[in-house]
């Protein structure tokens, strides 16, 4: 079964972790405001919350770091793959120009 995450596109991808970054913000602001109530059972949902958040943070960081890392990969290998083959690239750019072209022109 193929890894769901491997398949989201990169803007997918930064999209979901400035969902994520959202949602543990909104958490975090939720716990702060529910720190007077007391209660057993309030205290353990808070405390219960308070370790997921701890861990989503974790998982979010190295989501991020995930992210950049193959971004900057799959720039190194467009830039790598640009100087050894520089008139490939250009013929690449000339044709998706004529494709975006005709397009355009067809609307």
């Amino acid at each position: 079964m193929p890894d769901v995450t491997s398949e989201l596109s990169t803007a997918s991808k930064q999209k979901l972790v400035s969902d994520m970054k959202v949602v543990v913000s909104d958490a975090e602001e939720l716990l702060r405001a529910t720190a007077g109530v007391a209660g057993d059972k309030v205290g353990e949902l808070r405390e219960r919350i308070g370790e997921r958040l701890r861990d989503a943070k974790l998982r979010l960081a190295d989501a991020e770091v995930a992210l950049v890392d193959k971004t900057k990969a799959a720039a190194r290998a467009t830039d790598d793959f640009v100087h050894e083959n520089p008139w490939r690239a250009v013929g690449v750019a000339a044709v998706v120009g004529l494709l975006l072209g005709a397009l355009i022109s067809r609307r």
